[in-house]
Protein backbone atom coordinates (compact mmCIF):
# COMPACT_ATOMS: atom_id res chain seq x y z
CA UNK A 1 0.00 0.00 0.00
CA UNK A 2 1.15 3.56 -0.92
CA UNK A 3 0.40 6.53 0.92
CA UNK A 4 -1.36 8.17 -1.59
CA UNK A 5 -4.10 5.14 -0.53
CA UNK A 6 -4.44 5.86 2.92
CA UNK A 7 -7.41 8.36 3.33
CA UNK A 8 -5.95 12.10 5.18
CA UNK A 9 -3.11 11.95 8.26
CA UNK A 10 -0.93 13.82 5.88
CA UNK A 11 1.02 15.11 9.05
CA UNK A 12 1.36 11.58 10.15
CA UNK A 13 2.66 10.37 6.54
CA UNK A 14 5.48 13.25 6.57
CA UNK A 15 5.99 12.21 10.15
CA UNK A 16 6.84 8.50 9.21
CA UNK A 17 8.78 9.78 5.75
CA UNK A 18 11.03 11.93 8.03
CA UNK A 19 11.18 9.06 10.07
CA UNK A 20 13.02 6.84 7.29
CA UNK A 21 14.56 9.89 5.52
CA UNK A 22 16.46 10.78 8.84
CA UNK A 23 17.46 7.41 9.50
CA UNK A 24 15.50 7.28 13.07
CA UNK A 25 13.28 4.28 12.49
CA UNK A 26 12.55 2.94 16.25
CA UNK A 27 12.25 -0.95 15.78
CA UNK A 28 9.41 -0.93 17.89
CA UNK A 29 6.52 1.33 17.20
CA UNK A 30 2.87 1.82 18.66
CA UNK A 31 0.24 2.71 16.05
CA UNK A 32 -2.73 3.66 18.23
CA UNK A 33 -6.49 5.41 18.02
CA UNK A 34 -10.00 4.98 17.45
CA UNK A 35 -11.30 2.22 15.52
CA UNK A 36 -11.70 3.13 11.73
CA UNK A 37 -9.08 5.43 11.24
CA UNK A 38 -6.92 3.73 9.06
CA UNK A 39 -3.94 2.71 11.49
CA UNK A 40 -3.51 -0.55 10.07
CA UNK A 41 -3.24 0.78 6.64
CA UNK A 42 -0.41 3.94 7.71
CA UNK A 43 1.71 1.01 9.00
CA UNK A 44 1.42 -1.04 5.70
CA UNK A 45 2.49 2.38 3.27
CA UNK A 46 5.33 3.05 6.17
CA UNK A 47 6.30 -1.12 5.75
CA UNK A 48 6.58 -0.56 2.11
CA UNK A 49 8.16 2.87 2.25
CA UNK A 50 10.78 1.53 4.62
CA UNK A 51 11.80 -1.63 1.79
CA UNK A 52 11.36 0.30 -1.14
CA UNK A 53 14.10 0.34 -3.63
CA UNK A 54 13.46 3.38 -5.23
CA UNK A 55 11.78 5.48 -2.82
CA UNK A 56 10.24 8.69 -3.76
CA UNK A 57 10.22 12.21 -1.70
CA UNK A 58 7.45 11.90 -0.47
CA UNK A 59 5.30 8.00 -1.16
CA UNK A 60 7.22 4.37 -2.25
CA UNK A 61 7.44 3.95 -6.11
CA UNK A 62 5.04 1.10 -6.75
CA UNK A 63 6.83 -0.54 -9.36
CA UNK A 64 10.00 -2.18 -8.08
CA UNK A 65 10.07 -5.59 -7.30
CA UNK A 66 9.62 -5.07 -3.43
CA UNK A 67 6.63 -3.19 -3.57
CA UNK A 68 4.80 -5.44 -5.70
CA UNK A 69 5.57 -8.12 -3.89
CA UNK A 70 4.39 -5.52 -0.68
CA UNK A 71 1.27 -4.42 -2.79
CA UNK A 72 -0.19 -8.36 -3.35
CA UNK A 73 0.97 -8.81 1.05
CA UNK A 74 3.87 -11.93 -0.24
CA UNK A 75 7.14 -9.96 0.38
CA UNK A 76 9.20 -12.58 2.36
CA UNK A 77 10.28 -10.09 5.36
CA UNK A 78 6.90 -8.90 5.79
CA UNK A 79 5.26 -11.06 8.88
CA UNK A 80 1.52 -10.77 10.31
CA UNK A 81 0.60 -11.42 13.59
CA UNK A 82 -3.50 -11.28 14.35
CA UNK A 83 -6.45 -12.50 16.28
CA UNK A 84 -7.66 -16.36 14.77
CA UNK A 85 -10.26 -18.54 16.07
CA UNK A 86 -10.04 -22.30 17.05
CA UNK A 87 -12.00 -24.65 14.86
CA UNK A 88 -12.13 -28.06 14.03
CA UNK A 89 -10.06 -27.68 10.94
CA UNK A 90 -7.44 -25.37 13.33
CA UNK A 91 -7.07 -26.87 17.11
CA UNK A 92 -4.32 -24.59 17.92
CA UNK A 93 -3.82 -21.76 15.35
CA UNK A 94 -1.59 -19.18 14.77
CA UNK A 95 -1.74 -16.18 11.89
CA UNK A 96 -0.25 -17.96 9.92
CA UNK A 97 -2.96 -21.07 9.47
CA UNK A 98 -5.36 -18.07 7.59
CA UNK A 99 -2.80 -15.75 6.47
CA UNK A 100 -4.61 -17.10 3.07
CA UNK A 101 -7.68 -15.84 4.39
CA UNK A 102 -6.35 -12.57 5.55
CA UNK A 103 -4.24 -11.65 2.89
CA UNK A 104 -7.78 -12.09 0.68
CA UNK A 105 -9.65 -9.95 3.04
CA UNK A 106 -7.18 -7.21 3.43
CA UNK A 107 -7.23 -6.92 -0.21
CA UNK A 108 -10.33 -6.94 -0.99
CA UNK A 109 -11.48 -4.28 1.70
CA UNK A 110 -8.54 -2.34 3.38
CA UNK A 111 -10.62 -0.41 5.97
CA UNK A 112 -12.03 -2.93 7.75
CA UNK A 113 -12.56 -3.93 12.17
CA UNK A 114 -12.34 -6.81 13.92
CA UNK A 115 -15.96 -7.67 13.45
CA UNK A 116 -15.49 -7.68 9.84
CA UNK A 117 -12.40 -10.12 9.80
CA UNK A 118 -14.62 -12.50 12.28
CA UNK A 119 -17.05 -12.24 9.92
CA UNK A 120 -15.19 -13.26 6.48
CA UNK A 121 -14.36 -16.31 8.63
CA UNK A 122 -17.67 -16.94 9.37
CA UNK A 123 -16.54 -17.01 13.11
CA UNK A 124 -18.91 -17.36 16.13
CA UNK A 125 -16.84 -17.10 19.05
CA UNK A 126 -13.90 -14.16 20.13
CA UNK A 127 -10.68 -14.77 18.27
CA UNK A 128 -7.36 -14.51 20.31
CA UNK A 129 -3.86 -13.99 19.27
CA UNK A 130 -2.89 -17.28 21.29
CA UNK A 131 0.01 -18.16 23.44
CA UNK A 132 1.57 -20.37 20.52
CA UNK A 133 1.92 -17.34 18.66
CA UNK A 134 4.89 -16.24 20.30
CA UNK A 135 7.01 -19.42 18.97
CA UNK A 136 6.28 -18.34 15.75
CA UNK A 137 7.67 -15.12 15.93
CA UNK A 138 10.40 -15.88 17.24
CA UNK A 139 10.91 -18.62 14.58
CA UNK A 140 10.54 -16.09 11.89
CA UNK A 141 12.46 -13.24 13.52
CA UNK A 142 15.90 -15.93 14.05
CA UNK A 143 16.44 -16.27 10.61
CA UNK A 144 18.15 -13.30 8.30
CA UNK A 145 16.04 -10.90 6.21
CA UNK A 146 15.57 -12.59 2.64
CA UNK A 147 15.67 -9.55 0.59
CA UNK A 148 14.61 -6.35 2.29
CA UNK A 149 16.77 -4.07 4.26
CA UNK A 150 13.72 -4.79 7.42
CA UNK A 151 11.81 -7.51 8.53
CA UNK A 152 8.75 -6.39 9.39
CA UNK A 153 6.36 -7.75 11.39
CA UNK A 154 2.94 -5.98 12.13
CA UNK A 155 0.85 -7.03 14.95
CA UNK A 156 -2.81 -5.97 14.58
CA UNK A 157 -4.77 -5.64 17.71
CA UNK A 158 -1.83 -6.79 20.37
CA UNK A 159 -4.96 -6.52 23.09
CA UNK A 160 -6.06 -9.24 21.91
CA UNK A 161 -2.69 -11.37 22.91
CA UNK A 162 -2.73 -13.78 25.60
CA UNK A 163 -0.76 -13.01 28.21
CA UNK A 164 2.32 -15.91 27.91
CA UNK A 165 2.45 -15.07 23.83
CA UNK A 166 2.89 -11.17 25.29
CA UNK A 167 5.41 -11.79 28.04
CA UNK A 168 7.54 -14.04 25.63
CA UNK A 169 7.42 -10.77 23.15
CA UNK A 170 9.22 -9.20 25.87
CA UNK A 171 12.57 -9.83 24.81
CA UNK A 172 12.53 -9.34 21.34
CA UNK A 173 10.80 -6.17 21.80
CA UNK A 174 13.65 -5.32 24.11
CA UNK A 175 16.85 -6.94 22.02
CA UNK A 176 15.18 -7.28 18.40
CA UNK A 177 17.74 -9.41 15.77
CA UNK A 178 19.50 -6.79 13.50
CA UNK A 179 16.98 -5.01 10.80
CA UNK A 180 13.96 -5.62 12.34
CA UNK A 181 10.92 -3.66 13.09
CA UNK A 182 7.89 -4.50 15.01
CA UNK A 183 4.49 -2.29 13.99
CA UNK A 184 1.84 -2.70 16.77
CA UNK A 185 -1.81 -1.63 15.41
CA UNK A 186 -4.14 -1.15 18.60
CA UNK A 187 -7.87 0.24 18.95
CA UNK A 188 -7.19 -0.20 22.57
CA UNK A 189 -4.24 1.08 24.01
CA UNK A 190 -4.75 0.53 27.16
CA UNK A 191 -5.12 -2.70 27.12
CA UNK A 192 -1.79 -3.84 25.84
CA UNK A 193 0.66 -5.03 27.79
CA UNK A 194 2.17 -1.88 30.03
CA UNK A 195 5.74 -3.53 29.56
CA UNK A 196 5.07 -3.89 25.95
CA UNK A 197 3.64 -0.31 25.69
CA UNK A 198 6.68 1.00 27.54
CA UNK A 199 9.23 -0.98 24.65
CA UNK A 200 7.25 0.76 21.58
CA UNK A 201 7.50 4.76 20.74
CA UNK A 202 3.75 5.52 20.42
CA UNK A 203 2.01 7.28 17.76
CA UNK A 204 -1.53 8.71 18.58
CA UNK A 205 -3.33 8.24 14.85
CA UNK A 206 -6.51 10.53 15.44
CA UNK A 207 -10.08 10.60 14.39
CA UNK A 208 -9.96 11.52 10.53
CA UNK A 209 -11.45 15.12 9.49
CA UNK A 210 -15.24 15.25 7.97
CA UNK A 211 -13.10 16.58 4.95
CA UNK A 212 -10.99 13.95 4.13
CA UNK A 213 -14.10 11.24 4.98
CA UNK A 214 -16.13 13.07 2.84
CA UNK A 215 -13.41 13.19 -0.29
CA UNK A 216 -12.82 9.23 0.45
CA UNK A 217 -16.83 8.84 0.17
CA UNK A 218 -17.05 10.99 -2.79
CA UNK A 219 -14.28 8.25 -4.92
CA UNK A 220 -15.96 5.56 -3.84
CA UNK A 221 -20.05 6.16 -4.18
CA UNK A 222 -22.39 7.92 -6.52
CA UNK A 223 -23.33 10.95 -3.58
CA UNK A 224 -23.03 14.78 -3.42
CA UNK A 225 -20.41 16.83 -1.71
CA UNK A 226 -23.57 17.61 0.61
CA UNK A 227 -24.62 14.02 1.44
CA UNK A 228 -20.97 12.68 1.81
CA UNK A 229 -20.47 15.26 4.58
CA UNK A 230 -23.55 14.43 6.38
CA UNK A 231 -22.48 10.67 6.64
CA UNK A 232 -18.63 11.68 7.20
CA UNK A 233 -19.99 13.91 10.43
CA UNK A 234 -22.44 10.71 11.53
CA UNK A 235 -19.42 9.04 11.32
CA UNK A 236 -17.61 10.78 14.23
CA UNK A 237 -14.03 10.25 12.22
CA UNK A 238 -14.70 6.54 11.63
CA UNK A 239 -14.48 5.38 7.82
CA UNK A 240 -15.53 2.02 8.64
CA UNK A 241 -18.73 3.36 10.28
CA UNK A 242 -19.40 5.85 7.33
CA UNK A 243 -19.43 3.18 4.75
CA UNK A 244 -21.83 1.22 7.10
CA UNK A 245 -23.92 3.92 7.10
CA UNK A 246 -24.28 4.55 4.14
CA UNK A 247 -24.66 0.80 2.96
CA UNK A 248 -26.77 0.63 6.30
CA UNK A 249 -25.61 -2.40 6.95
CA UNK A 250 -27.72 -5.47 8.62
CA UNK A 251 -24.76 -4.85 11.95
CA UNK A 252 -26.29 -1.74 12.33
CA UNK A 253 -30.16 -2.53 11.53
CA UNK A 254 -29.79 -5.45 13.70
CA UNK A 255 -28.24 -3.26 16.87
CA UNK A 256 -30.76 -0.15 16.34
CA UNK A 257 -33.78 -2.66 16.34
CA UNK A 258 -32.41 -4.41 19.45
CA UNK A 259 -31.33 -1.16 20.98
CA UNK A 260 -35.15 0.14 20.45
CA UNK A 261 -37.01 -2.91 21.33
CA UNK A 262 -34.74 -3.46 24.75
CA UNK A 263 -36.06 0.22 25.45
CA UNK A 264 -39.59 0.17 24.38
CA UNK A 265 -39.85 -3.21 26.76
CA UNK A 266 -37.87 -1.95 29.92
CA UNK A 267 -40.09 1.28 29.98
CA UNK A 268 -43.56 -1.16 29.72
CA UNK A 269 -41.84 -3.33 32.34
CA UNK A 270 -42.71 -6.39 30.38
CA UNK A 271 -41.04 -8.83 32.31
CA UNK A 272 -41.64 -12.01 30.01
CA UNK A 273 -40.66 -10.54 26.82
CA UNK A 274 -37.58 -9.07 28.05
CA UNK A 275 -36.35 -12.46 29.28
CA UNK A 276 -37.22 -13.50 25.48
CA UNK A 277 -34.94 -10.47 24.06
CA UNK A 278 -32.01 -11.28 26.33
CA UNK A 279 -32.69 -15.24 25.89
CA UNK A 280 -31.99 -14.23 21.52
CA UNK A 281 -28.70 -11.55 22.40
CA UNK A 282 -27.66 -14.52 24.64
CA UNK A 283 -27.59 -16.19 21.12
CA UNK A 284 -25.13 -13.92 19.78
CA UNK A 285 -21.38 -14.26 19.34
CA UNK A 286 -19.39 -12.62 22.26
CA UNK A 287 -18.56 -9.77 19.87
CA UNK A 288 -21.40 -8.90 18.40
CA UNK A 289 -22.66 -8.65 21.85
CA UNK A 290 -19.97 -6.43 23.11
CA UNK A 291 -20.37 -4.37 20.22
CA UNK A 292 -24.32 -3.80 20.42
CA UNK A 293 -23.40 -2.66 24.31
CA UNK A 294 -21.37 0.16 22.71
CA UNK A 295 -23.53 0.96 19.88
CA UNK A 296 -26.11 1.37 23.16
CA UNK A 297 -23.62 3.65 24.44
CA UNK A 298 -23.21 5.38 21.70
CA UNK A 299 -26.90 5.84 21.00
CA UNK A 300 -27.86 7.28 24.83
CA UNK A 301 -25.27 10.03 24.72
CA UNK A 302 -26.77 11.12 21.44
CA UNK A 303 -30.30 11.23 23.04
CA UNK A 304 -28.80 12.97 26.05
CA UNK A 305 -27.50 15.56 23.48
CA UNK A 306 -30.93 15.91 21.82
CA UNK A 307 -32.62 16.54 25.34
CA UNK A 308 -30.39 19.11 26.43
CA UNK A 309 -30.95 20.56 23.30
CA UNK A 310 -27.35 20.32 21.76
CA UNK A 311 -27.66 20.36 18.06
CA UNK A 312 -24.32 20.79 16.98
CA UNK A 313 -23.11 17.60 18.93
CA UNK A 314 -25.75 15.02 17.09
CA UNK A 315 -24.73 12.68 14.95
CA UNK A 316 -27.42 10.52 14.44
CA UNK A 317 -29.38 8.99 10.67
CA UNK A 318 -32.45 9.79 9.72
CA UNK A 319 -33.55 6.58 11.16
CA UNK A 320 -31.88 7.10 14.32
CA UNK A 321 -33.29 10.96 15.12
CA UNK A 322 -36.66 9.88 14.46
CA UNK A 323 -36.96 7.39 17.27
CA UNK A 324 -34.78 9.52 19.56
CA UNK A 325 -37.25 12.69 19.03
CA UNK A 326 -39.85 10.32 21.50
CA UNK A 327 -37.21 8.71 23.15
CA UNK A 328 -34.69 11.78 24.50
CA UNK A 329 -36.98 13.23 27.06
CA UNK A 330 -36.06 9.68 29.54
CA UNK A 331 -32.29 10.32 28.70
CA UNK A 332 -31.77 12.78 31.18
CA UNK A 333 -29.43 14.29 34.32
CA UNK A 334 -31.00 12.19 36.48
CA UNK A 335 -30.01 8.64 34.89
CA UNK A 336 -26.97 9.83 31.91
CA UNK A 337 -24.23 8.87 34.36
CA UNK A 338 -25.74 5.70 35.64
CA UNK A 339 -26.80 4.32 32.20
CA UNK A 340 -23.65 4.74 30.73
CA UNK A 341 -21.73 3.05 33.45
CA UNK A 342 -24.24 0.04 33.29
CA UNK A 343 -23.57 -0.86 29.67
CA UNK A 344 -19.66 0.10 30.12
CA UNK A 345 -19.84 -2.27 33.27
CA UNK A 346 -21.43 -5.06 30.64
CA UNK A 347 -18.97 -4.81 28.09
CA UNK A 348 -16.60 -5.43 30.55
CA UNK A 349 -17.80 -8.44 32.25
CA UNK A 350 -18.26 -9.80 28.89
CA UNK A 351 -14.73 -8.75 28.47
CA UNK A 352 -13.79 -11.05 31.31
CA UNK A 353 -15.91 -14.13 30.12
CA UNK A 354 -18.97 -13.19 32.39
CA UNK A 355 -22.48 -15.11 31.96
CA UNK A 356 -23.70 -13.39 28.91
CA UNK A 357 -27.42 -14.34 29.66
CA UNK A 358 -26.76 -12.86 33.52
CA UNK A 359 -25.19 -9.72 32.21
CA UNK A 360 -28.04 -9.06 29.90
CA UNK A 361 -30.70 -9.95 32.35
CA UNK A 362 -29.36 -7.82 34.97
CA UNK A 363 -28.93 -4.93 32.66
CA UNK A 364 -32.26 -5.23 31.63
CA UNK A 365 -33.28 -4.98 34.98
CA UNK A 366 -31.15 -1.90 35.75
CA UNK A 367 -32.67 -0.14 32.20
CA UNK A 368 -36.66 -0.23 34.09
CA UNK A 369 -34.91 1.25 37.08
CA UNK A 370 -33.36 4.08 35.63
CA UNK A 371 -36.08 4.66 32.80
CA UNK A 372 -38.32 5.69 35.68
CA UNK A 373 -36.26 8.25 36.93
Amino acid sequence: MKFKQVIGHEHIKKHLLSMVKENRVSHAQLFCGPEGVGKLNLALAFAQYLNCQNRQEDDSCGTCASCIKYAKLIHPDLHFVFPVVKSAKHKNPVSDSYISEWRQFVLSQPYFNINHWFSFLDADKQGLIYSQESQEIIKKLSLKTFEAKYKVMIIWLPEKMHLAAANKLLKLLEEPPAGTVFLLVSDNPNDVLGTIQSRAQRLNIPALSIADIATALESEYELSREECERYAKLSVGNYVAAREIIEQSDERTYFFDKFVSMMRLAYGRKLFDLIDWCDDMNRQPKERQKNFFEFALRLIRENFMMNIQEQELLYLSPEEENFSVRFSPFINDGNILQLSEEFSLAHSHLEQNGNARIILMDLCLKVIMLLKQ
